[in-house]
């Protein structure tokens, strides 16, 4: 990890709302007592980072400082950072709209819609605890399909023992905790259906987080034979993932979230729990994301960066280790992402589709910590530690 990055996660929950809040105002949720969220409406309605220590606590969320306070905006993509941001499905293939017409599917050619990048959202309610955010704007996809889209956006903090299903109360007794969550909703706001022909969308939440020489993030999968489910864990995204790197299990795979090495995973529809989780041995965190799942046989778009024979048969969710890209150059950032996506969405005019997306950060005694780590993510502290190399 870059020394200017470790350094910067050492600033707590308040110093970085504070730095932030001088180029981006923030809304700050809370629960109360400890527990404290940072949403940004300028910065496309994220969820910027969020504590459970009070502002003197740790930071989870990891956040573009440098990127932030120079109010400068890149060209391809702004890596704010955030726990919980919402982007629009597909990145890759013949419905992209990550690409112009007839480019090439690479770097050079890669763009993220500025509704979702440089945009900000509209504030329509606001509480102590939540916040509703809405966007309408007009995109085309590769294939030069039209939409009209609308998205609403609620995040609000909650109780802990709301937030993952496996967890209850009893079992983080003890661990300083923060919990929330977004429900997002995307609207076919045009006057056509939107086809698996003309191409379809999806909604698409990541939440990036700091990475550590010690993170492992943990996807608990469904188990079953290769030929009923598909692969268990698709690596077919960028360079081939080494076997010091990511380690499958019989119902739960182990990735490294330290950053320096540039790859991706997904979970499959047959495969995915709508649980994704990560441990950060050095700080003592154990994060734990729950997602909506889609109706079975529900399709999911294809992010791959390529014309596709199977547009429709993508992941359910995703986690990503950033590291210096293969061409050369500089990093995004010190994070991982756990990322989760709604099903393909075939609207006709007014209709919606819905997309959960729940974080859950506790922080505290390994022994506590373990009981919450078997129960979500099927895996002992001592087990993800020891699941890959240091």
């Amino acid at each position: 990890m870059p020394p200017e990055e470790s350094s910067k996660n050492q600033l707590s929950f308040g110093e970085i709302v504070d730095m932030v809040n001088e180029a981006s105002p923030l809304l700050i949720l809370s629960d109360g007592k400890d527990a404290q969220v940072a949403l940004s409406p300028t910065l496309q309605s994220r969820v910027l980072t969020s504590t459970a220590s009070g502002r003197n606590g740790r930071s989870f969320g990891w956040v573009n400082l440098d990127l932030i306070t120079s109010k400068k905006r890149l060209e391809h993509f702004n890596p704010y950072g955030g726990e919980d941001r919402i982007w629009v499905g597909p990145e890759g293939g013949q419905y992209s709209i990550f690409f112009a017409p007839g480019t090439d599917f690479d770097l050079d050619h890669w763009y993220v819609p500025a509704p979702f990048d440089i945009e900000p959202f509209e504030v329509v309610e606001q509480s102590s605890s939540s916040v509703k955010f809405r966007k309408n704007f007009h995109q085309q996809n590769y294939s030069r399909s039209q939409f009209e889209i609308g998205l609403d956006r609620t995040v609000r903090i909650i109780a802990p023992e709301n937030a993952a299903s496996a967890l209850s109360a009893d079992m983080m007794s003890g661990l300083a905790s923060v919990a929330f969550e977004s429900h997002n909703i995307m609207t076919n706001r045009g006057d056509l259906p939107w086809t698996r022909e003309g191409g379809l969308l999806s909604l698409w939440i990541l939440g990036q987080f700091d990475a550590s020489p010690t993170t492992t993030i943990v996807v608990p999968f469904q188990p079953g034979p290769v030929e009923e489910r598909g692969v268990a864990i698709n690596t077919d995204y960028f360079a081939e993932i080494p076997p010091d790197r990511l380690r499958v299990f019989d119902a739960v795979a182990c990735f490294k979230g330290d950053s320096n090495y540039r790859s991706k995973i997904g979970v499959n529809p047959k495969r995915a729990t709508g649980v994704l989780g990560s441990y950060d041995a050095l700080h003592q965190v154990l994060t734990i994301v729950e997602h909506s799942l889609g109706a079975p046989g529900a399709e999911y778009v294809n992010s791959e960066w390529k014309i596709q024979d199977h547009p429709y048969a993508g992941d359910v969710s995703n986690c990503y280790n950033d590291g210096p890209p293969p061409t050369g150059g500089a990093q995004l950032g010190a994070f991982f992402e756990l990322e989760s996506s709604s099903p393909a969405a075939a609207l006709q005019p007014g209709e919606t589709i819905q997309h959960v997306h729940r974080t859950l950060h506790l922080q505290g005694d390994k022994t506590r910590l373990d009981a919450a780590a078997k129960a979500a993510l099927g895996l002992s502290i001592e087990e993800i530690e020891n699941a890959l190399p240091h």
